[in-house]
């Protein structure tokens, strides 16, 4: 194993020391239980957004913590959920008075943790509502998850969400947006390479030289198939043909209900993509692709969305959901409306996504 770090066991502990003291205009750590949370935190009056998730997936969450994004950012250790203690001291830290949103990756962990956190925010006065991010289409159930993962979605979410806040929508308002984004969203990636958890100090799973994992989750869970190695434009066209044609999604997820003041069951439909759809194109790095890479998949996706019929209104290309040092790419497609282009394009301001400011 060959990383940049000192002891395993402080590679979160000593990352988070490092962003305190290289951005400290955008945000402040608290240790113990650690999170990441806006510098200028409570900002009186507006709704807080929090996520989080298990390290090594930087920058995402804690890389869009500032203006116009998340409040706050919970990390785990590599690759393991955070814990409902951290959820719920992050929450204290940056309520304003207008309550909080918890953006939520479906993974079992996280789904877990974050709805215990909120039932003890809430039984401590604070108003919380969870959404669930679950746009992967390569598997319906997988390691660590009931139904589809959440993926590159998610950081899409806390862009729009995290504008939605910034310009004082309510809670039931930023809540009923992030569950239309993710509703309107679907990604799928795949990997050359497995990655290195540091405790383990090994691969996450082995790869042949000539091979290649398509479906991959961000933990280095299993994919659709593991097949011969093929060019950029043959792995863009499986990944976007796959997203594309996806069809019509039904599952039921929790949430809680304010008015019955519970948890109820509720069924959400993802339709399917259709000519003239205004789309969002984001070509993501699992963390070791280099930038080169990158624009050779966006050149074929946008050949394949303009043979699609659909319309590429704003793009996103960079490393911004990865799974540590793992070599291979994610692309989600999310259905943009007129509101969704607007928050889009708002100003933001934090380590890992930056604009307007």
């Amino acid at each position: 194993m060959k990383k940049l770090i000192n002891r395993p066991e402080d590679v979160v502990k000593e990352e988070l020391e490092g962003i305190a003291l290289a951005f400290p205009d955008m945000v402040k750590v608290h240790f113990d239980p650690n999170f990441i949370y806006r510098a200028d935190a409570p900002v009186r009056g507006k709704v807080a957004v929090i996520s989080g998730g298990g390290s090594g997936h930087e920058p995402m969450h804690g890389g869009f913590v500032g203006v116009g994004m998340l409040d706050a950012a919970c990390p785990g250790q590599v690759f393991t959920s955070p814990t409902p203690d951290q959820m719920l001291e992050a929450a204290k830290m940056v309520d304003g008075g207008a309550g909080v949103l918890y953006i939520v990756k479906n993974y079992t962990g996280d789904v877990m943790n974050f709805e215990m956190a909120a039932d003890m925010a809430r039984a401590e006065g604070l108003r919380v509502l969870n959404i669930l991010i679950d746009d992967d289409v390569a598997v319906k159930d997988s390691l660590y998850t009931a139904g589809r993962r959440g993926v590159g979605t998610t950081v899409l979410a806390e862009k729009i969400c995290g504008a939605a806040a910034e310009r004082g929508y309510d809670l039931r308002r930023v809540a009923d947006l992030c569950r239309r984004v993710n509703i309107n969203g679907r990604s799928m990636g795949m990997a050359l390479t497995p990655c290195t958890v540091p405790m383990a100090g090994k691969p996450t799973f082995e790869l042949a030289e000539d091979e290649m994992e398509v479906g991959i989750g961000i933990h280095g869970e299993p994919g659709r198939e593991r097949m011969k190695l093929k060019t950029a434009d043959e792995i863009t066209e499986m990944l976007a043909i796959s997203i594309i044609e996806d069809p019509e999604y039904r599952r039921t997820v929790r949430e809680f209900d304010e008015e019955k003041g519970e948890w109820v069951d509720v069924e959400l439909v993802d339709p399917p993509f259709r000519r003239g759809d205004r789309v969002l194109a984001f070509v993501n790095s699992m963390g070791g692709t280099p930038d080169i890479e990158l624009p050779i998949i966006y050149r074929k996706l946008h050949e394949i969305c303009e043979k699609k019929g659909l319309i590429i209104v704003r793009r996103l290309i960079g490393r911004y959901i990865t799974s540590l040092e793992m070599q291979g790419c994610s692309i989600t497609l999310l259905r943009m409306d007129d509101e969704m282009i607007d928050l889009w394009d708002a100003p933001v301001k934090t380590p890992g996504l930056r604009w307007g400011i």
